[in-house]
Formats: structure tokens, C-alpha cells, sequence
């Protein structure tokens, strides 16, 4: 009995630095928001939180956990229990916030402050995620259906988007993380590699093997110039961002898809929606990936978001809400 009181005090102590906070729950999410992207805007203070079904794109204050919302976009009352309808991606740059809508093929950029829509272009095909590039002043919006991404410039402002041109990513593109430092932006294609682009040429400069069976998340450390690549059969991959090396990997949680990563701690999180788990890995100088837990989570909770403080928000797409957790493990070194 005594081992078994000591086995239990130490599973709760390994637990107790991911404890849930709260869940913040999204306005008319009781019924199901299909959640895909999710995104911390640091000049805004806010987590993005693209509400799909609910036509709206959430605004969460972490501290408070309070939400404004913009609404606008596409909205249907019934949850299908994916992630096609309404806004379902959004980015922060120049002041404004650009989001697509799924449902009504639309590049929408948003004034904050007003929390209305200014400006909107149609797009070409069905969007995945959109980026806003710094280095260019451009915005990119992926489009898997059409293997592309579709590339937008940005008159002065709040007129509307301008397409400019197709970037051409067979296989791809899956997922878009942007190294402004570089001039570089990396995508996954969907059978294991990861594709390096510089963003002023618009051409492709490197593809590497990552590692996966199934390429999904990818996040980025732009200071050690290392790129993170989360696996669908849950796994976490290190890559040199500089030659595509593999500098570490571990196995964790399974259906991961959205991940991401807090510079300051040096904590990469990797959600999985079919084993319904977080997992937190430490990222140390040489790049080696180190387990610090795993915590419950969600069925169907395949993305995530961390704010500067180490809060990490959890979509929970079959409630409409978000779980909120605060990563008190050390910082890694």
C-alpha cells in the first residue's frame, strides 16, 4: 500500500507543472468549432483563434483569458466535425491581421482596434494556412488542393490584397513558417521532406528528408536557426536549418499536426489528437529533444499556441473551446 501511495504522489508531482488552468470558451463553440491553425500575435498580445464554424476569428487577452471576436466570416450552425467551413487560419503584420475563409475562398485583412474586416480578395483555390512575410511585405496563403502557394501583395493601406503571383510546392505544401532574420520560408510536403523557399526569389533553395512518415507541424527557432517538424504518427524531428540535417527526434502522443514552440523557455509542445495527449520536449544546445511530460488533453486536439509567459492554449475542437495550461517546467538549457 505504501509503494502504491508513493507511485501516485510521484505520477501527480510529474504532473503538476502542466496543470489546466481554465478552458476559455469561444462564443456559440458549445456545439463544435473544427479548429485548425492557432497562433500567438506578439505585437497584439493575443492568441488567434480562428473559429471555423462560428464564423468568427477570436481574439483571447492571455492574461485576462478574456475574448473579443471579429466577425464577418463564413458561419454554418451545425458542427461536421472538420475543419473546411469559415476562418480557419490567421497572421498578424503591418498592424493588420489577414485570415482566410475556407468557405467563401477569401483573403479578408482585418483592422484590430475596429475589429471589423477592411479589406478582402478572392483567392485562387482552397486556403490552408496564411502567412504575412516581413521580409517582402507580402502575404502567403497555402493551398494544398492546387500543390501552390498564392502570393499576395499588400498595397498602402487597407486596400485590398493583390494577387501577384503561384509559387509551385508538388507534394506540398503542408504548414509555413517564416524565418524573417533569412529571407527564407519552410513548408512540409506530405511525404516526409521539408522544403526551404527564399522568399525574394520566390524559388525553392533546399528540400530535405525530416524524418516523417507524415509531415504535419513545423515551427521554428530562428535565433539557433533550427526548424521543428512535428510527425501525424507522433513524433517531433530537429532540423539544421542550414543544411536540412537531423539534429535530434522523439516519439510522443499520436495525429500530431499543429505544434509549436516557446523561445525563451526553449519548450517545443506537440499536441496529439488521436492519443489526446500534450506532450512538452526541451530543446537543448545541441538540439537533443528531452521528454519533460505529457498531460491529457482532448480527443481531437491537434493544435496549439504559447504566448511569451508559457501559457500554452489547446484547441478543443468537440467543445469550441480552448484548454489553457501553464508550462511551469525549468527552462531548458
Amino acid at each position: 500500500m505504501r509503494y502504491g501511495k508513493v507511485c501516485l504522489f510521484l505520477a501527480l508531482a510529474a504532473a503538476a507543472p502542466l496543470l489546466a488552468q481554465t478552458a476559455v470558451e469561444i462564443p456559440d463553440g458549445s456545439v463544435g468549432i473544427g479548429f485548425d491553425d492557432l497562433r500567438f500575435a506578439p505585437s497584439l498580445g493575443r492568441i488567434l483563434a480562428p473559429a471555423g464554424r462560428a464564423g468568427v476569428l477570436a481574439l483571447v487577452e492571455p492574461a485576462s483569458r478574456s475574448v473579443t471576436t471579429v466577425p464577418g466570416f463564413s458561419a454554418k450552425s451545425a458542427f461536421g466535425g472538420g475543419h473546411d467551413d469559415g476562418v480557419t487560419s490567421a497572421d498578424e503584420g503591418r498592424g493588420r491581421i489577414f485570415a482566410t475563409d475556407r468557405t467563401a475562398l477569401r483573403l479578408d485583412v482585418v483592422d484590430p482596434h475596429s475589429r471589423k474586416i477592411a479589406s478582402s480578395a478572392k483567392l485562387a483555390g482552397p486556403p490552408d494556412y496564411v502567412r504575412y512575410v516581413e521580409t517582402t511585405g507580402e502575404v502567403w496563403v497555402t493551398q494544398p488542393d492546387r500543390e501552390r502557394i498564392e502570393i499576395f501583395r499588400l498595397p498602402a493601406g487597407d486596400a485590398a490584397p493583390v494577387h501577384e503571383a503561384f509559387l509551385a510546392v508538388p507534394g506540398g505544401p503542408e504548414s509555413l513558417v517564416v524565418d524573417a532574420r533569412k529571407g527564407r520560408a519552410y513548408t512540409h510536403l506530405w511525404n516526409g521532406r521539408t522544403m526551404a523557399i527564399d522568399v525574394r526569389k520566390r524559388s525553392v533553395a533546399a528540400t530535405w528528408d525530416n524524418g516523417c512518415r507524415g509531415s504535419r507541424g513545423i515551427a521554428l527557432d530562428e535565433t539557433r536557426g533550427w526548424i521543428f517538424a512535428g510527425c501525424a504518427e507522433g513524433k517531433a524531428v530537429v532540423l539544421d536549418a542550414a543544411d536540412g540535417r537531423k539534429l535530434s527526434s522523439l516519439s510522443a502522443g499520436n495525429g500530431v499536426d499543429v505544434i509549436d514552440y516557446n523561445p525563451r523557455l526553449r519548450h517545443l509542445y506537440l499536441p496529439g489528437a488521436r492519443s489526446a495527449t500534450m506532450a512538452v520536449l526541451g530543446v537543448a544546445a545541441s538540439g537533443a529533444l528531452t521528454l519533460l511530460g505529457t498531460l491529457p488533453t482532448a480527443s481531437g486536439a491537434h493544435c496549439v499556441a504559447a504566448d511569451a509567459s508559457g501559457d500554452v492554449f489547446v484547441c478543443d475542437p468537440r467543445k469550441g473551446r480552448l484548454l489553457v495550461f501553464h508550462d511551469r517546467f525549468p527552462a531548458s538549457r
